[in-house]
């Protein structure tokens, strides 16, 4: 791995895209590094959340290589957008919390990658937006799918159609982001929200995350048949039985994700 960096620390994975001198930009072989990952990540039992970031202090990542773009066959092109899409869906499909934290600038493809994840955290410095249309194309990584479903419709074909870029404070205020900080505490926040999330039970969060999103792409009454299976997954678990025992004990419980 050259252009990842992976590291998990206790039960959390760090996903780093490590081309700051293209400013994290995709390139062929970065999707197919991160496709690796992910995949590695979704089927290790001891990861419990997902933290993806950029290295340096400039960028998120500001999308596609357009350097590399500029040198592609159609075909070519063609392979990264079918590729970067299905990595992001990857992501968006993980068992595990996953969280973004926007270190720079995030623009297509990049803040496509943003929203693929469940959480977004931001430094207050940080500029992002879905900018194809500046460049004559659109949203392919699912940007225009998933922005209206986080923001609504209306303002995501307004930020879409004209290729806005937001502040910081401004993507909190359409509904972006979970949080913002100053850039010197970001990864202290983000560390903290991390943290809200482990004290909770692991197959718990994993079915709750699951109920949701399979949920929000089914009629009511489909959603609760979802939600009344996952909570059933919950019930033989000995997490359950610790958080009783923890609970009549006055004590934190210790959950094993099991």
């Amino acid at each position: 791995m050259q252009e990842i960096q992976y590291k998990q620390r206790n039960s959390v994975a760090y996903v780093t895209l490590n081309r700051p001198e293209a400013m994290n930009a995709f390139n062929y072989n970065l999707l197919m590094e991160l496709g690796l990952v992910v995949e590695g990540i979704r089927i290790d039992p001891e990861i419990r959340a997902v933290v993806f970031t950029g290295s340096g202090n400039r960028a998120f990542s500001v999308g596609a290589d357009l350097k590399e773009r500029k040198l592609l066959t159609e075909a070519q092109v063609r392979r990264n957008l079918n590729k970067i899409g299905d990595v992001f869906t990857m992501i968006d499909q993980l068992p595990q919390p996953t969280i973004a934290v926007i270190n720079g600038f995030a623009f297509g493809g990049g803040m496509e990658l943003a929203l693929a994840c469940d959480f977004r955290i931001a430094a207050n410095e940080a500029v992002m937006g879905l900018t194809e249309t500046g460049l004559a194309i659109i949203p392919g990584a699912g940007g225009t799918q998933r922005l209206p479903r986080l923001i609504g419709e209306a303002k995501a074909l307004e930020l879409i159609l004209t290729a806005r870029r937001l502040t910081a404070e401004e993507a909190l205020d359409y509904g972006l982001l979970t949080q913002r900080a100053p850039a010197d505490l970001l990864d202290e926040v983000a560390d903290a929200f991390v943290d809200s999330l482990l004290v909770n039970g692991p197959i718990a969060l994993q079915q709750a995350k699951f109920a949701i999103k399979q949920g929000m792409n089914a009629d009511l009454q489909t959603g609760l048949a979802i939600e009344r299976k996952a909570y059933e997954m919950t019930l033989p678990t000995e997490d359950r039985i610790e958080a009783l025992n923890a609970f009549a004990e006055k004590r934190k419980p210790k959950f094993k994700g099991r």
